[in-house]
């Protein structure tokens, strides 16, 4: 394992402290698993989110908007936008809805997502990449570019391969490994 910039450390501390929860769960999939990473508690935490706009601003450039599926997504796009808009650095965030709606402003994206945008395509945690590769695709149909799914963390050491299939660059800021777990795989 190589070691991490001090942004992705004080990430990892910060995943470790405050997401990371180890006894036995069930995941999405339904297998069974001895850890699990609740996202949304780094995420939703103002030094959490912060440190996750650190490491992607830091490195990330020529995007025009950030955004994903519905919830876990969410904190992450609208948090990394603000950040990035006190730093002077345009990026619009959007939600993709899990079904349609029938009224108003109809379709699966809401927010601030345009035709022609170059879109980061966000989760805050990715086991198969299942929901990102979905929201790429939504993003696609109506008519923006997915250039990269970013992860706050790669569980499950599959989402690369399977982005790169669809095209996509895979930018995970921290992976399984990083935090002393296994890949759970597919």
């Amino acid at each position: 394992m190589t070691a991490l910039d001090p942004n992705r450390e004080s990430l990892k501390d910060h995943v470790l402290a405050h997401a990371v929860r180890t006894g036995d769960f069930v995941l999405k999939s339904g297998r069974r698993s001895n850890w699990f990473i609740d996202g949304k508690q780094t995420a939703c935490r103002p030094e959490g989110i912060k440190l996750v706009a650190d490491v992607i601003l830091s490195e990330i450039q020529g995007l025009d908007a950030i955004g994903g599926l519905t919830m876990g997504a969410d904190p992450v796009a609208y948090g990394v936008a603000a950040i990035a808009a006190d730093r002077g650095v345009p990026i619009r965030s959007f939600s993709i809805r899990k079904e349609a709606k029938d009224h108003g402003v109809e379709g699966r994206v809401a927010g601030a997502l345009s035709r022609g945008d170059r879109v980061a395509i966000m989760e805050d945690v990715v086991t198969r990449g299942v929901s990102p590769l979905e929201a790429a695709e939504v993003v696609r149909a109506f008519g923006a570019e997915p250039v990269m799914i970013i992860a706050i963390v790669d569980r499950g050491g599959t989402c690369g391969a399977l982005a790169k299939q669809a095209g996509i660059e895979f930018y995970p800021l921290l992976t399984a490994l990083d935090l002393g777990f296994e890949y759970e795989g597919p």
